[in-house]
């Protein structure tokens, strides 16, 4: 596992290769919570998510000589991005295993980055292509479960009780729960009393159907239009972390986090992937919790998709 000393090390380990991201305070949310609410803005980080804290950790945590023949990844969406920037950056290939389903925009993005992108029928199939590039010699970089990937994403903890010493409650998305690990390891080691609250989508609900059973559970498909938490599964790994510190997972419909996305659009002028806006729809149904004296941030992780996309959504 990994601790707050970890990311601490992560956060000097990618200094000045990722952005600090804003944390600001929005009036218009505030009014109609009940509670003082900020916006943590990572989708205006590098490669528009906060995925690049993880890759930039996780390879430069490796000596140059050990990388092998580059970095090869399974995604389809964020993570693609972020470790064929971070490959970019560092002078090595990379090569990106995609469901065929992916949306253009992440394929065209992650191809811009200078990756190799290669097609897969779906995500599991994905996975298992993985493993013959890692028999050929490249370096794997996991969307989620690993120690060094989750320090990374942990530092945005760390930025949140910096900047917000007075904050109570966090609300997170999950995908394969890597984030929300590292976020939550953060926060609960600075201000233990402090509530991380965990979001999902119907139809990419891995960790909540995880935590029912006491065990990974493998969804047989992902339904949800938030593919940026489309992870097949979670890990032991990330369940242990969610079993530790989330107070719950909230899991809401795809048409609460579209409702939640034009909202943050119209009063926030941020446009976010559902996967980010679907805070705001579970802080709504977790409004019994705040008061007003609570400082509440959501974290909006990513803010990577299509105009097509968002011209078709309906609320």
């Amino acid at each position: 596992m990994f601790n707050l000393d970890d990311i601490q090390s992560a956060r000097q380990r990618i200094q000045g290769r990722v952005k600090r991201t804003p944390l600001v305070t929005s009036q218009a949310l505030s009014e109609r919570l009940g509670a003082s609410v900020y916006l943590k803005l990572e989708l205006f980080q590098k490669t528009g998510s906060f995925k690049v804290r993880g890759a930039f950790n996780k390879v430069l945590s490796i000596p140059e000589d050990q990388r092998g023949r580059g970095l090869v990844a399974v995604s389809g969406g964020n993570h693609a991005q972020a470790v064929a920037y971070a490959a970019s950056r560092l002078g090595l290939p990379s090569v990106i295993v995609m469901p065929e389903k992916t949306p253009r925009n992440y394929v065209d993005a992650t191809r811009g980055y200078g990756a190799e992108v290669v097609l897969v029928p779906r995500v599991q199939e994905a996975f298992r292509e993985i493993a013959k590039y890692e028999n050929d010699g490249w370096t794997s970089v996991h969307p989620f479960d690993d120690p060094m990937v989750m320090a990374g994403q942990g530092t945005v903890g760390l930025e949140i009780v910096e900047d917000l010493p007075e904050v109570t409650d966090v609300v997170v998305s999950i995908g394969g729960g890597g984030f929300i690990g590292g976020v939550a390891t953060a926060v609960k080691s600075l201000k233990p009393d402090a509530r991380v609250w965990g979001v999902e989508t119907e139809g990419a609900d891995a960790m909540s159907k995880a935590l029912a059973a006491g065990h990974p559970v493998q969804l047989e498909a992902i339904t949800s239009i938030a593919r940026t938490l489309g992870a097949p599964s979670v890990s032991e790994r990330t369940l242990l972390l969610a079993q530790k510190y989330l107070e719950s997972v909230t899991v809401v419909p795809d048409s609460e986090a579209v409702s939640a996305l034009r909202l943050l659009l119209e009063r926030a002028k941020v446009l976010t992937e559902p996967a980010a806006s679907c805070t705001w729809a579970a802080a709504e149904r977790l409004r019994t919790h705040f008061s007003t004296a609570s400082h509440v941030v959501l974290v909006l992780c990513g803010g990577n998709m299509a105009v097509d996309d968002l011209c078709r959504y309906q609320a």
